[in-house]
């Protein structure tokens, strides 16, 4: 993996805990706050930690953030704080950032003003928790638009014991299989002779109303 140079700006538990997995997978993260205690309690989990005040261009450009492949705003509470960080930052030619929103006004504002990536924590964790209740063999999700997803699905029961030739699992369900997960190994694109094992994980792509599905079969 490519090592790339990451800034977060808003060391609050989302921030961190972005930080934290971009440094354990090697990359270069700046961490930015304007409260020094949590840029201490954040050092731990970056490369480099930052006092800064992220709505003063100064400041940023004093941290050579033009520099960075991507910027990650996670400003909590403060709206205000949040859009004129963006704005500094697309202003300052900065090609990737990404913003979290804490509603959806706030998050028309950030699309409005040039945000490449809005997330909204609370409404996606919710929509996590919800389909993993209508779908228990759903064990993660990747919504890539509003019909599509790509899902990790538990291989069905009656799939077990059974190659992906003769389950023919694309024809029949409208469902293609672009991986699979045994034993932590991960198999990408798997041979048609493939014999699927028991707690296998699917790794699958396909319209949400058919993944669906598919997630249910025993």
């Amino acid at each position: 993996m490519a090592i790339k140079q990451y800034a977060v700006i808003g060391l609050g538990r989302f921030g961190t805990s972005i930080a934290r997995r971009l440094y354990e997978a090697g990359q270069e993260v700046l961490g930015i706050d304007i409260n020094e205690e949590s840029v201490e309690d954040a050092e731990p989990y970056v490369t480099h930690g930052a006092i800064a005040d992220s709505t003063e261009e100064k400041a940023l450009t004093a941290l050579g953030i033009k520099n960075f492949d991507c910027v990650i705003v996670a400003i909590g509470d403060d709206l205000q704080a949040s859009i004129l960080t963006v704005m500094l930052l697309k202003n300052l030619g900065i090609k990737k950032v990404i913003a979290k929103a804490m509603s959806k006004r706030h998050g028309q504002v950030l699309e409005a003003i040039g945000t490449n990536w809005i997330i909204y924590p609370e409404r996606d964790m919710g929509e996590r928790v919800a389909n993993q209740l209508l779908s228990p063999n759903v064990l993660d999700y990747i919504k890539l638009s509003k019909d599509y997803n790509i899902e990790e699905i538990m291989v069905p029961t009656k799939m077990v014991g059974k190659n992906l030739r003769d389950l023919n699992i694309r024809a029949k369900y409208n469902v293609s299989i672009i991986a699979l997960i045994r034993n932590s190994e991960i198999i990408v694109s798997p041979s048609p002779e493939e014999l699927l094992q028991n707690e296998d994980l699917l790794i699958t792509i396909g319209n949400r109303d058919d993944l669906a599905k598919f997630s249910g079969l025993e």
